[in-house]
């Protein structure tokens, strides 16, 4: 099948409430031109110059995602193009995309990335530095203030690459828990915090069964690299 079926099929396996995330990254710019064409308006990409590069070659009507891991030196290119980062993987980041984005008039949405596959080389904090992050800045007005013009919009995970449906789910659920914990909290800056992005071309199908509010696929729809 071509971009456009491919699209086309995966929409009709994802629920209303599983949003899909074409992951466009390495792909070229007539690729996501056809994805464009069929209908699909949400992109990711994982390299800054390379989502520099498409957002001014392709319709500006694109919602464009970062998913990479993303270097503190690099957010320039990023944060001017990008509605939602879905991979701030550190405290450090956050503060300086954060001061970025306020210092030069920019809003955008954050996901947290929680660290929950077993390979080590996988980015992310652990569920007990989230919470700690998120009671911090609770408790602290500067530091929400430091955050004004991002909005955290919820949790971002990668499982690990296994054929393992067991290990993926239990995988998952650690994902599942952490929201639940934080939503019981009620923290009240976090009253847009509802996005979960999980599964990509290997696992959606359980991550929409799940409860994924986003999946992110790249070679379901573009073949691979």
């Amino acid at each position: 099948m071509g971009i456009a079926e491919n699209i086309l099929q995966i929409n009709k396996e994802l629920p209303p409430s599983t949003k899909l995330v074409a992951v466009s990254k390495f792909k070229p710019v007539e690729a996501v031109q056809e994805a464009y064409d069929a209908g699909q308006r949400v992109f990711a990409e994982s390299r800054p110059q390379e989502l520099k590069m498409k957002v001014e070659l392709l319709p500006n009507d694109i919602e464009w995602h970062f998913i990479g891991h993303l270097q503190t030196n690099k957010i320039k290119m990023v944060v001017p193009y990008a509605t939602l980062i879905h991979s701030i993987d550190s405290e450090r980041l956050l503060v300086e995309v954060g001061e970025y984005a306020r210092k030069n008039g920019y809003r955008l949405g954050v996901l947290l990335e929680l660290h929950i596959a077993q390979e080590e080389s996988k980015q992310g904090f652990s569920a007990e530095e989230i919470l700690d992050l998120l009671d911090r800045i609770s408790a602290d007005k500067e530091l929400q203030d430091k955050f004004s013009n991002i909005t955290f919009r919820g949790l971002m995970a990668m499982a690990s690459f296994v054929d393992d449906e067991v290990q993926i789910r239990g995988e998952f659920s650690k994902l599942l828990a952490l929201n639940e914990e934080i939503r019981k909290k009620g923290y009240p800056f976090l009253e847009n915090f509802s996005e979960l992005s999980f599964g990509m071309s290997g696992d959606y199908h359980i991550a929409a069964e799940m409860g994924s509010t986003m999946v992110r696929i790249g070679t379901s729809i573009f073949g691979s690299r």
